[in-house]
C-alpha cells in the first residue's frame, strides 16, 4: 500500500507544480493574439463594407471628382485582396502588405472626406453624413481592435522571450513564432506644418 501511494503522491504533485508553472501560457496568449486579430479583421472588413455606399452617395454629387473616386475604389481592392490569414501575423512582410493597404485606404478616405469639403449640398445630404457618421465609428473601432491586438501581441510575445515560458517555447512550442505588431511611419509622427500664408 506505501509504494502506491508514493507514485500516487508524486503523479499529484508533479501535476500541480505543472499546472501553476505557465504550461499553458503560450497556446492560451496565442490563441488572444488570434482572437484580437479578428477583430481587427472585423473593423476593416466594416470599413471596407462601407467604401462602396459612400463612393456612391458622393458619385452623385461630386461626379467631377473621378481621380478621387478611383483611388478610393483602387485602394479598397487592394486592401481587402490581401490575405489575411493568422499566418500573417508571424510573417513581417506580408504584416507589413497589409498595414501599407489598409493605410492607403486610410489615406484615400481622408482625401475623399477633404474634397466633400467642397461640395456644400453633399455635406447636408442626409445619406451621406449617415455615412460619414458610420465611417468615424469604424475608424474609432479599428484604433479601439488595433490597441487590443497590440496588447495581445505583447503579451504573447513577451511570454515567448522570458523564463518560464522561454523554456516552454524551446521544449514544447518551438514552432509558434513571435506575432507581427502594427507600427507607424515615419511620415506619420511628423509635426504637421501649420502654414497661413
Amino acid at each position: 500500500m506505501r509504494t502506491l501511494r508514493n507514485p500516487l503522491l508524486i503523479l499529484f504533485l508533479a501535476t500541480a507544480l505543472l499546472s501553476g508553472c505557465g504550461i499553458n501560457n503560450i497556446p492560451t496568449y496565442d490563441e488572444g493574439v488570434k482572437a484580437a486579430w479578428s477583430e481587427v479583421q472585423n473593423q476593416y472588413k466594416r470599413r471596407a463594407d462601407l467604401v462602396p455606399n459612400l463612393i456612391e452617395t458622393v458619385k452623385g454629387f461630386a461626379a467631377q471628382e473621378k481621380d478621387v473616386l478611383n483611388q478610393v475604389v483602387e485602394a479598397r481592392a487592394k486592401a481587402t485582396q490581401t490575405n489575411m490569414s493568422p499566418e500573417i501575423l508571424s510573417n513581417p512582410d506580408a504584416f507589413a502588405e497589409f498595414q501599407e493597404n489598409q493605410a492607403a485606404l486610410g489615406g484615400a478616405l481622408g482625401r475623399l472626406l477633404a474634397v466633400v469639403e467642397a461640395y456644400p449640398d453633399l455635406k447636408s445630404n442626409e445619406n451621406f453624413l449617415a455615412l460619414q457618421s458610420q465611417l468615424e465609428g469604424t475608424e474609432n473601432r479599428i484604433a479601439v481592435a488595433r490597441g487590443d491586438y497590440i496588447k495581445a501581441v505583447q503579451r504573447y510575445n513577451t511570454e515567448l522571450r522570458t523564463i518560464p515560458g522561454r523554456w516552454w517555447h524551446g521544449l514544447m512550442y518551438s514552432d509558434m513564432q513571435p506575432a507581427e505588431t502594427f507600427s507607424v511611419s515615419e511620415a506619420d509622427t511628423a509635426n504637421p506644418q501649420v502654414n497661413f500664408n
